[in-house]
């Protein structure tokens, strides 16, 4: 059998989160202590108590994602044998999954998402942008959809999640339009995302020159067993500068995760493993091949039903 973990990103965070698996296991107990040392205030109480507004802004929601997801693969490596052949993570989850690889340490991957975070959110403090859920769409209608609702602003499909479920990002005013304008095209549902800017287009070149910088100083290498596949290419990390430049243009460039789950299904990987908070990648694999065998592991129960 060959395994993938998969990590989520950004919209998966909810209050409460990992703290039942705290409470069971010192090894996550140990990682969010470490994460607070390394941010410099109390994440774990964000987590774990909220309130949810500050949970939710960009940059809170991405390191602590990072860290939930980080304490329940730790727990899960100490208590089974299981180990990936492949990992990957949807936009931000992309980051843990290069953890979870060895591409990056713990240390170095909560510091750049908490950058990345903070870039995105200052990008987005610059701009007026949004993103919308266009539901029941193929990519020719939702690129049909952006072009009479771009109306001269920016406006592009940069999610591509599951069949019939694509992700447009840009100008505010052209996110509005595109969300009048869908049902024409036949969409099922537009719905707004609680986003802070058009992340994953042009609006965001001064998070990502912001994110380069910060890359440079990181220590990335390339695991010689476990593989990464990367969002915006569909292929996997060949060398640490792709692993930067992956990360930095990401920000930049539309997230193809359709693409990369079939992309690993093709390769012959036949179990999956959601790891972290939410079951958004779970919901996403029935979406895109209904016979793959997905795993979730969101908290404490679903955490000892695979470990016993």
């Amino acid at each position: 059998m060959k395994t993938a973990f998969l990590f989520p990103g950004q919209g998966a965070q909810t209050v409460g989160m990992g703290a039942d698996v705290v409470a069971a296991f010192p090894a996550a107990a140990e990682l969010f202590e470490r994460a607070n040392q390394i941010v410099g205030f109390d994440l774990r109480k964000v987590c774990f108590e909220g309130p949810p507004d500050r949970l939710h802004s960009t940059t809170m929601s991405q390191p602590a994602i990072f860290v939930t997801s980080a304490a329940l693969l730790a727990v899960l490596q100490a208590n089974t044998d299981l180990k990936p052949d492949v990992t990957a993570g949807l936009s931000m989850g992309e980051y843990t999954a290069l953890y979870a690889a060895g591409a990056i340490s713990f240390e170095d991957g909560l510091r750049l998402v908490k950058k990345r975070g903070e870039a995105m959110q200052s990008a987005a403090d610059a701009t007026r942008g949004g993103m919308v859920s266009i539901l029941g769409l193929d990519e020719d209608q939702v690129r049909q959809l952006c072009d009479e609702a771009r109306g001269g602003e920016l406006l592009e499909p940069v999610n591509f999640n599951c069949p019939g479920q694509i992700v447009v990002s840009g100008a505010i005013g052209a996110c509005e339009r595109a969300e009048r304008l869908a049902e024409k095209y036949g969409a099922i549902r537009a719905v707004p995302l609680e986003v802070a800017g058009a992340f994953h287009t042009a609006m965001m070149a001064s998070a990502a020159q912001a994110l380069k910088q910060a890359l440079l100083q990181a220590k990335i290498s390339l695991p010689p067993v476990v593989r990464t596949i990367a969002n915006i290419t569909t292929d996997y990390y060949r060398s640490p500068a792709a692993i930067a430049e992956g990360l930095t243009r990401q920000l930049t460039s539309a997230i193809l995760w359709q693409k990369c789950m079939e992309h690993l299904i093709a390769d012959g990987i036949d179990e999956f493993y959601e790891i972290g908070p939410g079951r958004v990648l779970t919901g996403l694999m029935k979406r895109i091949n209904r016979k793959a065998k997905v795993t979730n592991i969101s908290d404490l129960s679903s955490l000892k039903a695979v470990i016993g």
